[in-house]
């Protein structure tokens, strides 16, 4: 009988975790599997069968609830028993989580069925919303509350924020009695940042396999004419360029950035993609604005024109940003910031202290006066090497297989 994967994500085919939740479906369907993608919004062609979770006004009353009364993951019940008789009809052998905050799903309900499912519920940790009490991310204020309970949380106000009530103490109760009642869980980090501060959660006792994100190589690779990119965004001949990518830049560093950008002489230009029409239009001479793109072939350019990568992340987990110039052939200076930099070792990059600005300086002086071409082949061959795609997504094909008890 064919075996049938279900993903549940936050998205379906669009976004970095939606695009890992696509490629895994391509590889399991490579083995004759079937592959379907459970999303709340925002979706791209699949070549998975999608099932949409809920309604946009759904999405919106759960917006409501959580930032008058931090209950997210707390409503949407009615969207979320309907989507749990159609797992149930599905019938599928792996039941595969990835986000599952973002406003379109019960997390209690859900936990209630995968409880009582007896199937293996592999669950891709892509921040760390799992195990506080309210935050996705807490490096930015370096609170550790989550290590033995949270409570007066200092990230109320940001996402999922809550402008009322703080809920985290209760929260975090009603997670850690939800996410521990399924007995056959497998929690995968994406970094070993992120797994090392998972075992020093309530978590800790699950069964923890870490994997890396990847990338598809034969998507982002150097480009070795980009006359045409620097023609498209009026990027200055003869300038070294100094390039960062975020789709959101709410704590990416965009104020570094440009603080760098007056510690830089006119040698240099920065260019950032990812900004609104309001951040573009603010930008000093010196620094060029490029709204978000899912043009992947001019992220590709720029990323090869880039001399530098740039990643003054604040609060991250495992940026595939830093994976993408790398398989341009771009070495990457990032912040010592979550598991960014386990991107790179000493042949494609360095890691920086937040903040030091001046450190950032000598270095990219220093990587430019030796040439991008001295790093190209290092950078590329590391992505080959750790972050291919299709060989970190076999990885999740030899995981359900185990779980499952298939001899390969």
């Amino acid at each position: 009988m064919t075996k049938k994967l279900l993903q549940i994500n936050i998205t379906a085919n669009w976004g970095s975790h939606g695009k890992i939740a696509e490629g895994i479906g391509n590889v399991v369907m490579s083995h004759g599997w079937e592959s379907h993608v459970a999303y709340g919004r925002w979706a791209n062609p699949s070549s998975s069968q999608l099932y949409h979770i809920g309604s946009m006004m759904d999405e919106r009353i759960h917006g409501v609830g959580s930032r008058l009364f931090d209950n997210h993951g707390l409503m949407s019940k009615r969207a979320t028993i309907r989507f749990l008789n159609y797992v149930e009809q599905l019938n599928p052998d792996i039941i595969h989580l990835h986000n599952i905050h973002g406003y379109y799903l019960n997390y209690p309900e859900l936990f209630s069925f995968l409880s009582l499912a007896n199937k293996p519920v592999v669950w891709t940790l892509h921040d760390c919303w799992s195990y506080t009490g309210h935050c996705a991310h807490y490096m930015y204020v370096q609170c550790d509350r989550w290590k033995t309970h949270c409570e007066l949380c200092p990230q109320k106000r940001s996402y999922p924020a809550s402008l009322l009530l703080d809920r985290s103490y209760r929260n975090y109760d009603m997670k850690k009695q939800a996410f521990l009642s399924v007995p056959n869980l497998t929690l995968v980090p994406v970094s070993k940042w992120l797994e090392n501060d998972l075992q020093q959660s309530f978590l800790k006792d699950c069964r923890i396999q870490q994997i890396y994100n990847g990338i598809d190589i034969n998507v982002f690779k150097p480009q070795m004419d980009t006359k045409a990119i620097t023609g498209k965004y009026d990027i200055p001949l003869g300038k070294r360029v100094l390039l960062g990518v975020a789709s959101n830049w709410w704590r990416k560093g965009f104020e570094d950035f440009l603080q760098l950008r007056r510690l830089l002489d006119d040698r240099y230009v920065i260019v950032l993609v990812g900004l609104d029409e309001k951040r573009i239009k603010s930008l000093p001479t010196g620094v060029i604005g490029i709204r978000r793109t899912e043009n992947v072939t001019d992220l590709c350019g720029l990323y090869s024109l880039a001399d530098v990568y740039l990643n003054l992340t604040l609060e991250d987990n495992m940026p595939t940003t830093n994976l993408e110039a790398l398989a341009c052939g771009t070495p990457v200076i990032t912040y010592r910031t979550g598991g960014s930099p386990e991107a790179i070792d000493e042949l494609t990059g360095n890691v920086v202290m937040q903040g030091n600005l001046e450190a950032v300086c000598k270095l990219v002086e220093s990587v430019c006066n030796r040439g991008e071409t001295v790093y190209a082949s290092a950078c590329r061959q590391r992505v080959l090497d750790k972050f291919c795609s299709s060989k970190q997504f076999e990885i999740y094909y030899d995981l359900y297989s185990q779980l499952l008890g298939i001899k390969k």
